[in-house]
């Protein structure tokens, strides 16, 4: 982490999420900061909820421009208090917390060949009535011949704070070179909670009955339906840049939630 100079940000570009609150927020901020193209901006300021935060971070993947967001949305998790005063200032003394995402390459039953990248989390989940089943391969080597459940999912450490932990897998520190994958409510093997993969490691699913079990594969918000196999991996050639005030980073936030706070 460390703190930004008050001269990279000299232009701001807001974003809403569109809700009255936002709305009102975009407004009040443009007249006392100016809104410029987020193009030219040298810093992206989000106004909204998680929702949004996952909405701007896709869109500038790879554009190395950082991403401060304030809540006018209802979790927040990712955003930082919302106030109208003195932003570049805030701004300045913000830590900034680098974040990769996985990238997800997935196949679905006529062959054709899908590509995603997800900042939380890449799911693998029933589409009917009946259990998945998948087998698990890490690396090029089978590790669970078949696990039937819900699902499966595998998630960054940014992103183990929220699907991933609603599913009981483990919050991972920001900084660790890990990943989770964690079943959705398994069925067999019963006593199966997951595993803790290094960050390097690549996932493969393949989904076994897929004509009969239907699976589809989401990457944070991006759908692919009947899939039948699954690529999962880390880019670490792609850093995402989160800003948050002093003493709520993201990592101090990911270590709150370990002890329930």
């Amino acid at each position: 982490m460390s703190a930004l100079t008050t001269k990279s940000f000299e232009r701001l570009a807001f974003l809403s999420s569109g809700t009255p609150d936002a709305e009102l927020a975009l407004g009040d901020l443009s007249a006392i900061y100016g809104n410029v193209d987020p193009e030219s901006a040298d810093v992206i300021v989000a106004l909204g909820g998680d929702g949004l935060m996952l909405q701007v971070l896709h869109r500038f993947m790879g554009r190395q421009k950082p991403i401060y967001g304030m809540n006018r949305g209802s979790v927040g998790f990712l955003m930082n208090e919302f106030s109208d005063e003195a932003l570049r200032e805030r701004l300045a003394a913000a830590e900034a917390s680098t974040v990769h995402p996985l990238t997800m390459t997935a196949t679905d039953v006529n062959g054709e060949v899908f590509s995603a990248r997800a900042i939380n989390e890449v799911s693998v989940l029933r589409s009917s009535y009946q259990a998945a089943k998948m087998r698990i391969s890490i690396d090029g080597t089978e590790r669970l011949p078949e696990l039937v459940a819900d699902g499966l999912l595998v998630a960054t450490p940014a992103g183990s704070t929220a699907y991933n932990l609603s599913a009981n897998g483990p919050i991972l520190p920001l900084d660790a070179p890990l990943m989770a994958l964690t079943p959705i409510s398994a069925f067999r093997p019963r006593r199966w909670r997951g595993a803790l993969l290094p960050d390097k490691a690549r996932v493969v699913l393949e989904v076994l009955e897929a004509d009969k079990r239907p699976v589809a594969a989401v990457a944070d918000h991006f759908e692919i339906r009947n899939v039948m196999r699954v690529e999962i991996a880390m880019d670490h050639a792609t850093g995402l840049t989160l800003l948050h005030d002093p003493g709520h980073s993201l990592d101090e936030r990911i270590l709150r939630e370990q002890f329930g706070n």
